[in-house]
């Protein structure tokens, strides 16, 4: 591949990496239109990579090209979050499971720490969020399995059109914080059927919160 040819995948690969920080933070949400002159000046890129960037995200399912609109972030339906929470679930009991007997002490203390940062920062709830989504990666890791990390990688990345965190609710913080705490107990313990039904619980009620958020 030549220097240039190097070049434009490297900045493709950055513009794409800054739109997924930019879904994340909130700084873009679900519905909203990304044009790539905007995208390209609020990046402070070229439109050729924001160009790729957008079609990847395109290709992902995160982005959908409307009729004389263009790129449009797009937004989940009720059926749509309910089958991909069934999937993470899925992935999630099996992570947990493999981490109890993968993974390191020092991964639990991580895990622990990360738990303890989403209740520091209950008065910044972006910021909680952020350090949550840390977390589960973080779980998906201990696995120690490529390809479950792969398949979580994928389902993660569509977690972006979810919309506003939950998280503004300190009631809510508090129950995550406690059900982390459930999983990372049974880890500890190196129970992959106890840490399993606890991930599995966390992500129950996360789901219970998100279908609740969409009926008010």
């Amino acid at each position: 591949m030549s220097d240039t040819g190097k070049s434009t995948h490297s900045s493709g690969e950055a513009a794409y990496a800054s739109l997924i920080e930019a879904l994340r933070s909130g700084e873009f949400a679900p519905g909203d239109r990304l044009r790539e002159e905007d995208v390209a000046k609020r990046l402070d890129l070229s439109r050729t990579p924001v160009r790729e960037a957008l079609r990847r995200l395109e290709n992902n399912g995160i982005v959908e090209h409307r009729p004389r609109i263009g790129a449009v972030i797009r937004k989940l339906s009720r059926t749509e979050i309910v089958e991909l929470y069934e999937m993470r679930i899925v992935l999630e009991r099996t992570a947990a499971r493999m981490a109890a007997q993968h993974g390191s002490e020092a991964e639990f203390d991580a895990l622990d720490h990360m738990n303890a940062r989403i209740l520091d920062a209950q008065d910044t709830p972006t910021l909680g969020a952020a350090i949550n989504h840390d977390f589960h990666e973080a779980l998906y890791r201990a696995a120690r399995n490529r390809f479950l990390l792969a398949s979580a990688e994928a389902i993660n990345n569509t977690l972006i059109l979810l919309g506003p965190t939950t998280y503004l609710d300190p009631d809510r913080i508090r129950i995550v914080v406690s059900q982390h705490g459930d999983v990372t107990t049974a880890l500890r313990q190196r129970d992959g059927d106890l840490a399993a039904d606890a991930a599995e619980a966390h992500l129950q009620t996360s789901l219970r919160y998100r279908l609740k958020g969409m009926s008010t």
